[in-house]
Formats: structure tokens, sequence, C-alpha cells
């Protein structure tokens, strides 16, 4: 490793998404053989699976599709996490099931992602799971989105098919609101501008799949002007070396905190001033999303878990009403005037579903205003009620303030995940 050691590398999370046998096992399958990121047991094992079913080739599928009833089918059901490293960064992939009866899957598969790649078959073009996964994509915040036109070998590697889907893709991506959107043509089976560059392709000019996951630029992923610090615990040792300490732990959802900075304490409004940032490692001068680390204050007040330690003024919305988009994760469906508890940053509350304003048609994206009721993998926007105020932000201005999670207090099932509008 040059310079960097391996944990101060940078993380990127992408997911992938297509339909059925688009390919995307078989991508991720060529990105770890073709990266050097298996091993040769691995390899040897999968060569023999594949023999034993008479494949002609490898097939490096067999890789990712973890389960045993998604090797039988050749399909991918559940979200299959893959972690693998190179010089330059480490990844975990999230692959991600393709059905619509999985869309609860995909949504917890890229709710974290960074990056997500969305397949296409070269010969059938845009489908309806693509409007679907784009527009889960967007929903979700997903800053950087790849289009793979994948299978290009059987289309004679035709740079007019690669034009046109792109062409009719960037007309439907222009209406969500995509903050970055990139095209590479490849051949998955092949291996054509996955890690290496296509010899088939020189049409094409821009780098590989694996090259733009080197160097994408990440750091502007994370919301660095809004100051969010979430309390999670309160650390007193009590002990005679560390009489008096008194500091706050958590994990930054925002902006960044440095010795000296004037802040506040929500929800009781009681304002000082940051005495000293803490990590494992010693204190530090910044910190800044997603660090985890503890803050101490150069006065005594009152402040416990779920408090947020924020800006004078920079103050996230603070309210018991709120307004989200639902992605609804369980066989019961949501129920009008149920309660629920709620799970926001480190605040455990409990809610009252007030309304549901429409339900959302994943493959037409039109309202449904008629139709009320949320089940399993539908996605609505609903108001709540909750007991105690929350101290939120935009989803779209910042994932970790911006987001929830409602839990059935009698199974404590997750039945719904929240994106706060």
């Amino acid at each position: 490793m040059s310079g960097k050691s391996y944990l101060d590398m940078e993380l990127l999370r992408f997911s992938t998404a297509g339909s059925v046998d688009d390919g995307k096992s078989t991508l991720i399958g060529r990105m770890l053989y073709d990266s050097k990121s298996i091993f040769q047991d691995q390899y040897d094992a999968i060569e023999a699976s594949s023999k034993k079913k008479g494949e002609a080739n490898v097939n490096l599928a067999l890789l990712t599709d973890g389960l045993r009833s998604e090797r039988e089918q050749g399909i991918t059901i559940d979200v299959a996490y893959r972690y693998f490293a190179t010089p330059k960064r480490k990844f975990i992939i999230a692959d991600t099931p393709g059905h619509i009866q999985y869309t609860r899957n995909m949504v917890t598969g890229a709710s974290t992602s960074n990056l997500s790649i969305i397949l296409i078959d070269a010969r059938k073009g845009i489908i309806e799971q693509t409007y679907r996964h784009t527009f889960i994509a967007s929903l979700l915040g997903i800053p950087h989105v790849v289009f793979c036109i994948n299978k290009m070998d059987l289309v004679d590697y035709s740079e007019e098919v690669f034009e046109k889907i792109k062409k009719d893709t960037e007309a439907f991506v222009s209406k969500l609101g995509i903050k970055d959107i990139k095209f590479i043509p490849i051949s998955a089976l092949n291996g054509d501008n996955v890690v290496n560059k296509s010899e088939n392709m020189d049409w094409y000019q821009g780098g590989t799949l694996l090259y733009l996951l080197e160097n994408i630029h990440i750091g502007s992923d994370q919301n660095h002007v809004d100051c969010r610090f979430p309390v999670q615990y309160v650390i007193r040792p009590q002990s005679d070396e560390f009489h008096d300490y008194r500091g706050y732990a958590g994990r930054i959802a925002g902006g960044v905190f440095k010795p000296g900075d004037k802040v506040v304490a929500l929800p009781s409004g009681f304002s000082s001033t940051i005495k000293s940032i803490d990590t494992m490692d010693g204190p530090i001068e910044e910190a800044f999303a997603p660090m985890s680390v503890t803050l101490t204050l150069e006065d005594e007040i009152d402040i416990s878990r779920g408090d947020m330690i924020v800006r004078e003024n920079n103050q996230p919305n603070i309210t018991q009403d709120v307004d989200i988009m639902v992605c609804w994760l369980n066989e019961k469906p949501l129920q009008v005037r149920g309660k629920y508890a709620i799970k926001h940053t480190s605040n455990d509350v409990r809610c009252i579903v007030k309304e549901v304003k429409y339900k959302v048609d994943i493959n037409t994206l039109h309202r449904l205003e008629d139709d009320q009721e949320i089940k399993m993998n539908d996605i609505g926007r609903i108001s709540i009620r909750t007991t105690k105020a929350l101290f939120t932000d935009e989803y779209k201005r910042n994932r970790n303030t911006g987001s929830l999670i409602i839990i059935d207090e009698a199974t404590n099932e997750t039945v719904g995940a929240g994106m706060i509008l």
C-alpha cells in the first residue's frame, strides 16, 4: 500500500441494480476476478460448479449469489454484500435484487450507497425496471449513478445501440434531479470495460468501470455545511484521574466542528463553546461527518442521549409534525391512526400516523391519491406526529438527519424506512 495505511483508505459504498438476468452478479464476479480480489480456491470451486452444470464458460455470477435458492434459480433474491479493495480504495458492494416484490431489499441495500450501478441489457434497452431503479436511486438521494449498458457483445459492440440507449435514458433522468450520471458500455461476460479497457469498442473514449469507481470524488457527498451532532452517550468516568470529565459521545451527522466553536444544545437551547474534541487516539483539532468523537464543552449544561449539538446560527427544523416518503417493509400494511416507535439519529420517540397523502406507482411514477393502502414494498407519502420534537433536515440536504425508521412496538420489527421531506 502506497503511503496510506489500509485503514485510512477511503471507502466507497455502491449498489448494483438491474432487471433479472441483466448480469449484475456476473459483473461483480468479473470485477472481483479481474481485480485479483478472489482466491484461487474460490475460483476453482465455481469452475467445478459451472462444469457440473454443463456451462461453456466459468460462471462468475456464482461468486456473489450466496443463497442456495439463488444459485439454483440463477437470480439474486436477498441483498448480498461483498467487500473488496484495490490499492486506491476499499469497496462495499450491495448487490440488490431486481424484482418488484423485492423493492424493500433494494431500498435497504442502496440507502447508504455513494453510487449506484444500474445495468441495462443492450438488446432490450430501457425497460420498466430501469425507470423503477433510477427513481429509487433519486428518492434515496444517491449522488452518483452509473448506467452500465451490458451484453454489448450480443449487439456486435455497436456504438449506435449504445448512443440510442444513452439518449433515451438521459431524457427521463433529467426529470429526477440526480446530480451526476455516467454511461459505460460493457460486456461483463467477456470483461470489456469492467476492469480492463475493451479492444472491441475503440469508439468509447471513457474510463473503465473500475477506474471510475476508484477515482470518482465522494468527499463532498457528506454535508459539511450544517453542523449536526446527535448525542449517543454521556461519558462520566467518575475516576480520580478524570474526576470532572463530562464528554458527549456520538457520530457527526453533518458539518465540521472545532474547539472554540460556539454551539447550542437542542432541545434546551443552552449555548456553550466546544472545549475539546476527543477520540480513541487523543484530542483532535477538527472533526467532520461521519467521524465518531467525544465533545467536551466549557459549561456544565444538561445534555443527554437524543439531544443534538448544533451551531447557533444554523439549526435544524425542530418539529413534531413530520412529512415523510416511506418505503414499507412489512407484511402488515401501514395503519392510519396507528401508533409506532421511531428511531431518528440517536432519538427514540413514539408517533401516530396522521394521514396517507398518496402512494407512488413505481412503474409510472404517478401519484395515486385515491389508493391509500400502503403495503409491503409500497412507497408513499405520509404525515406523522411524534411524542416529542425531532431535529430534522430535509433528506436531500442531509441523509443522516433526514432519515428515520418506523418500528412496530408489539413485535419490535422495523416496518418502514422514511425520508423526511
